[in-house]
Parts: structure tokens; C-alpha cells; sequence
């Protein structure tokens, strides 16, 4: 256990040496170019839907004045 220190710094030389071989393969290129994409498409549907909810949301809201103001007018009418 003399070179404890001197392991231990080789083994994170050739973590990283191995490390940099990985992430430069072209597999690990193309599975992160992937899921970039899946990001991109997840979160222009999620957008979409957003926008949907938002146009839905203000639909409901100029019904319920619409009601109020019918109600309103139809009670001081009586």
C-alpha cells in the first residue's frame, strides 16, 4: 500500500483517457443527437398543448361574462 496515491491517480488518467474515447465514439454522438431531438419534440407538443389550455382557458372565461351580463340584464328586466 506504498503507492496507494500513485493507483489511485493512474486509475483516474485512465478513467478519463477511457472517459474521452467514450464520448468521442460516434454511437454516443448519434444517442445524445437523439435525444436532443426527443427533448426538442417533447417540448414543442408541450407548448402546443399549453397554447391549447390557454385558448381553452379564455373561451370559458368570456362564456361565464357572457352568462353574467344575460343574467344581469334578464334580473333588472323583471
Amino acid at each position: 500500500m506504498e503507492h496507494k496515491h500513485l493507483l489511485i491517480f493512474a486509475a483516474g488518467v485512465a478513467t478519463a483517457i477511457v472517459g474521452k474515447k467514450i464520448l468521442e465514439s460516434k454511437a454516443v454522438k448519434d444517442a445524445a443527437t437523439q435525444g436532443m431531438a426527443s427533448v426538442m419534440s417533447v417540448r414543442k407538443d408541450a407548448e402546443e398543448c399549453y397554447q391549447d389550455m390557454k385558448e381553452n382557458a379564455e373561451e370559458i372565461v368570456l362564456d361565464a361574462h357572457e352568462e353574467d351580463k344575460t343574467e344581469i340584464y334578464v334580473e333588472s328586466k323583471e
